[in-house]
């Protein structure tokens, strides 16, 4: 069995969600003359790849160093959305059945595309990947919950739309060109698509319910779009952590890993040596050229 990595390069330019504390590391002691190097670290638990965990929207839930290991290592489904959303587009659960099954109990893996624009990739654009990424609304939440799904992850800054967080506050320009967007392609304003009782609702709803989600997952994710895969994701065993910085990973028997490697020495690599294929990012962009307004 091996390892693809599923999570993203961790260092002091990673961006953690807007507002929050990013990265800041400082050495407290050096070889010479303290004969060891150490350091602290300062951070939110919402920095690179990381799964939030009930508490951090739901108060009676669970820490997370109560998610036991059957819960965070599963068979799951990933599906390539990225041909069929593009900016601040809305998915459903049909354009995921569409493309991939999703049997009861699994975990969910949400390839937007949008990882290209994470700050490794040389096509980084952080507003793009924070504040236009794709979302859901009630349609998927509510299928989420009868499928029974374990955990979702997506590869961009938020499981929920942005325009239905606090970002459409904090960016007035960009809220304006979703606004745009949702009056012609849904027909209703933000306010009207996205009303106060969706608030952040892959949060707040689906906490509850003990379906949490990981964000900004990516490394070697463009190898294995459409298909199952067992995955694992790891954060530490966090007693009262409302969330978790953590590894994902999805495991692979050794051939299918020599096969998938054969294929990544053929595609481009980012600075720290993770695939990506540009055609995602050309899909995107003709979605969004394609618009008429």
């Amino acid at each position: 069995m091996k390892l693809v990595d599923l999570t993203i390069p961790l260092g002091i330019g990673t961006p953690a969600w807007p507002t929050y504390e990013p990265l800041q590391v400082k050495y407290f002691k050096r070889l010479a003359p303290n004969g060891a190097n150490g350091q602290l670290l300062t951070h939110s638990n919402h920095l690179g790849t990381h799964l939030d965990g009930e508490i951090h929207f739901y108060t009676p839930g669970k820490d997370m160093a109560e998610l036991d290991f059957d819960f965070l290592y599963h068979e799951a489904s990933i599906v390539d959305l990225s041909d069929v959303v593009a900016d601040y587009d809305v998915y459903t659960s049909e354009m995921i059945e569409s493309k991939v099954k999703v049997q009861e109990g699994d975990i969910l893996i949400i390839h937007t595309g949008f990882h290209h624009f994470g700050w490794d990739m040389p096509t980084a654009n952080e507003v793009r990947y924070m504040v236009q990424h794709p979302g859901p609304d009630r349609e998927f939440a509510e299928w989420a919950k009868k499928k029974k799904l374990r955990w979702i992850g997506v590869d961009c800054g938020s499981a929920d739309h942005p325009m239905n967080t606090i970002i459409r506050q904090w960016m007035p320009r960009q809220a304006k060109q979703a606004e745009t967007h949702f009056k012609h392609k849904y027909g209703k304003t933000l306010e009207e698509f996205f009303t106060d009782d969706k608030y952040q609702l892959m949060h707040i709803e689906m906490f509850p319910d003990g379906i949490i989600h990981a964000e900004c997952l990516a490394g070697d994710i463009d190898l294995l779009l459409n298909r199952r895969v067992t995955v694992g994701m790891f954060p530490w065993r966090f007693v009262d952590g409302e969330s978790s910085i953590a590894r994902c990973a999805a495991f692979v028997e050794d051939a299918e890993y020599a096969e998938l490697m054969k294929k990544k020495e053929k595609m481009p690599k980012t600075k720290f040596g993770d695939a990506y294929d540009p055609k995602h990012v050309e899909n995107l962009n003709k979605q969004v050229m394609a618009r008429k307004y």
